[in-house]
């Protein structure tokens, strides 16, 4: 006789969950659980599973629409999803992420890691006065290590290249790192580097701010910072419906 195998320990995520977690409870094969998931069901948008993501890194997750901002959440109704869940019948599919570390003179100054599944932003602290930077790749400098002005800058992955990169540069990229600078001005085109890359940012006069995905933490930075950015070693695993082409596709 052959063993039944263990249920599938879920956590769900979002808001307006209890109809959700009700369905999880009746479904053969899935076990609702607080802690230790095997999955995370994403209810809500596109913020729930950046959330998500950072809460349970590197556990699979699976993105349900609720909400009409969820362009990277599934659109099928629950129930499906949770039965193929249970049967699983659902498509894994890897998305790097980028980790940034800060190198800083000053007293405790935090350091990271930082992991971003969307990007990194980096934006000037003062409204009325710009950012300075200097930039290299895999320690080449960029434009002759000359010192860009601007309001600061988004290190995107392809997942994220919808979202802020888009918004900046008006494409997306299918493979690499997107490097995006926001209204410097040095004429610069924005850029796409190997996910290998190393990428530093000196802050030669600050304050700016660093954010990433929707993290509640912001770290300021100050002149003579050093922020460097890289892939990270663990990718994002989503379950979709139909398996992805591109990590910037709509789910």
């Amino acid at each position: 006789m052959n063993a039944q195998p263990n249920p599938t320990r879920v956590v769900v995520c979002g808001a307006d969950t209890t109809g959700l977690k009700d369905r999880v409870r009746k479904e053969n094969g899935l076990e609702l659980v607080e802690e230790n998931p095997d999955v995370v069901v994403c209810f809500g948008g596109d913020g729930t599973l950046l959330s998500a993501e950072l809460n349970y890194p590197g556990i699979p997750k699976i993105p349900l629409r609720n909400s009409r901002r969820g362009i990277r959440c599934m659109p099928h109704p629950p129930e499906e999803v949770l039965r193929r869940l249970a049967d699983r019948s659902l498509y894994p599919n890897m998305f790097i992420k980028l980790e940034g570390v800060l190198h800083s003179g000053r007293q405790n100054a935090p350091a990271g890691p930082w992991v971003a599944m969307n990007e990194f932003n980096v934006h000037m602290g003062h409204i009325n006065s710009a950012v300075r930077f200097r930039l290299w790749i895999n320690d080449q400098p960029f434009l002759d290590s000359v010192e860009i002005v601007g309001d600061g800058f988004v290190v995107s992955t392809p997942f994220g290249s919808t979202a802020y990169y888009h918004q900046i540069t008006h494409g997306i990229f299918y493979s690499g790192i997107g490097i995006a600078f926001k209204y410097t001005t040095e004429h610069t085109n924005h850029l796409v580097v190997p996910e290998t890359s190393s990428i530093r940012f000196l802050i030669t006069r600050g304050p700016a701010v660093l954010a990433f995905d929707n993290a509640p933490e912001y770290v300021n930075l100050c002149e003579g910072d050093e922020l460097v950015i890289k892939k990270h070693p663990t990718p994002a695993v989503i379950l979709t419906w139909d398996p992805i082409r591109h990590p910037c596709d709509v789910f």
